[in-house]
């Protein structure tokens, strides 16, 4: 894959991400949906990635997918594809539970599993990771000693807003390191653009589907031009997905989750139009991380 196409006006490019993951593994959905049954349900992941990494190779874009562990147990097929188009892997954890209801060592233990599955099934190394729903926050910012203990480099899991199931509103912006007790950690924050002294978010998401477009591609801009920032953007293969089973649930999960599925796609096509975007390691010059390990890495 050659270089990443820059965006037109800015010249930066910025990160693109998917967050891999099945239709009914959302945290909006753990109240209805047991993971003792996620064997027993139809699974949508690989078409629906698949679908992502033809519009990424048409648009000669190179991503960051956050596999959760439970898939890459189950479809190492996927992982080994995806390592094998020029992306990075990374770790979404294993069982997507949010951070926040766990102790130390029971992370510890979701994170060492997801990244053994995830190294298995792509032959490199994964240093990158980003919570379940964002959900590093004030009260489980320990995550970050666990993820440099178990060989982690750097965290997309902290948005910088106010949500009722994640958010550090007062979180710095843009890429920058954190100092922790076990040493430096790099963290790549969901991107925000920041108005009359609050950070809205022009990130990807919900905010994408259920947004106009045109203030997704504002706020990018803004960020790149304005502040000379890259913006770190995500999906989920399920949000191109409109065909997915439904789910019984209230009317907020309901709009957030199923509005706007028809139009992920058709939009991401105008996003790749717009801008132009690289992994996320690729932003972070990274080295050896888009290909598979060899013999000799051992020793480098």
């Amino acid at each position: 894959m050659s270089e990443p196409r820059p965006a037109a006006k800015s010249g930066i490019v910025n990160a693109m991400s998917v967050d891999v993951e099945d239709y009914f593994q959302v945290s909006a959905f753990d109240t209805v949906v047991s993971r003792a049954s996620w064997n027993t349900r139809e699974s949508r992941v690989v078409q629906n990635t698949d679908r992502l990494l033809d519009l990424f190779a048409r648009h000669n874009v190179r991503a960051t997918f956050f596999v959760l562990g439970w898939v890459a147990e189950r479809f190492p097929s996927l992982v080994k594809d995806i390592a094998s188009r020029g992306h990075e892997i990374a770790s979404h954890g294993y069982h997507h539970q949010l951070l926040y209801t766990l102790t130390p060592e029971q992370f510890r233990e979701d994170v060492r599993s997801a990244k053994a599955a995830l190294e298995s099934a792509s032959g490199g190394a994964v240093v990158g990771y980003r919570a379940p729903s964002f959900s590093i926050i004030d009260s489980s910012l320990w995550a970050l000693d666990v993820l440099m203990e178990e060989g982690y480099v750097y965290d997309a899991s902290i948005f910088p807003v106010h949500h009722d199931r994640y958010g550090i509103p007062d979180a710095k912006r843009h890429v920058h390191r954190l100092e922790r007790t076990e040493g430096p950690i790099i963290e790549v924050p969901a991107s925000t653009v920041r108005l009359g002294g609050v950070n809205l978010p022009i990130a990807g998401g919900g905010y994408f589907r259920l947004l106009p477009y045109a203030w997704t591609r504002w706020g990018i801009d803004r960020v790149n031009r304005a502040e000379g920032q890259p913006v770190v953007f995500y999906v989920h293969p399920w949000e191109v997905d409109p065909e997915q089973p439904r789910f019984d649930v209230g009317a907020a999960t309901r709009i957030r989750h199923y509005t706007g599925l028809r139009s992920t796609l058709p939009r991401l096509e105008r996003l790749l139009n717009d801008f132009g975007f690289d992994s996320i390691a690729g932003l972070l010059k990274l080295p050896n991380v888009h290909r598979k390990k060899t013999s000799g890495d051992a020793a480098a």
